[in-house]
């Protein structure tokens, strides 16, 4: 089956994308919604995390993205291929992904992807970045102590400024990481990797505070 053709960008802040998810149920996505949570977030067509599934099945799985039509098409693959450990959502995270998360269990959510995300390049739409103070701020609170985020892009500036917004929340702690750690590369990592391209990468951990 030929793959789903969708719009390269569509604006988070259109009306039709400010409508508010329900909250992600996990025991009703996954087999056994007690394993560790890997939360993909702008996961596109959501190979990435597909792969992740594949090679990790002590882990769940939760693909986040803006085109429905591609959360449908994942959703197909997913379920063609049997794994029970994954799922994907259609949610706007710029604005609603707190909502989309808020009744995960605490200590579940212990990886968060955040992997090219749209740059929006002209200044009057960086307010439709998806990356913003609140879904740090939601993920930060969310995330189990020991979790981990990882972040990557090949825009420079957009790096700066991602990578900003993760150090100025106190409830995150960045580690150095050179390399992609997890054994699957996305689509566009290839990509870029392959016209030998910098990426630029950054990783926080939440640590428990008070051991």
């Amino acid at each position: 089956m030929a793959r789903v053709r969708v719009h390269q960008h569509v604006n988070p802040l259109s009306p039709f994308y400010r409508q508010a998810p329900q909250p992600v149920d996990l025991s009703t996505v996954f087999a056994d919604p007690s394993m560790p949570l890997h939360l993909d977030i702008g996961c596109a067509r959501g190979r990435f995390i597909l792969k992740m599934a594949e090679t990790e099945p002590g882990w769940n799985f939760l693909g986040v993205e803006i085109r429905e039509p591609l959360v449908d098409e994942a959703n197909r693959l997913g379920d063609e291929a049997g794994l029970s450990n994954l799922h994907y959502v259609f949610c706007n995270a710029m604005l609603w992904l707190g909502t989309l998360i808020q009744d995960i269990p605490d200590g579940l959510l212990q990886k968060v992807t955040i992997q090219f995300p749209d740059p929006w390049f002209k200044k009057k739409h960086a307010k439709r970045r998806m990356v913003n103070k609140e879904l740090v701020d939601t993920v930060a609170g969310k995330l189990a102590i020991g979790g981990r985020i990882f972040v990557q892009t090949d825009i420079e500036f957009l790096a700066g400024e991602m990578f900003e917004l993760f150090r100025a929340n106190e409830n995150l702690t960045e580690t150095l990481v050179e390399a992609n750690p997890f054994p699957v590369k996305t689509e566009r990592e290839k990509a870029v990797e392959e016209k030998e391209l910098p990426v630029y990468r950054a990783m926080w951990q939440k640590p428990d505070r008070y051991p």
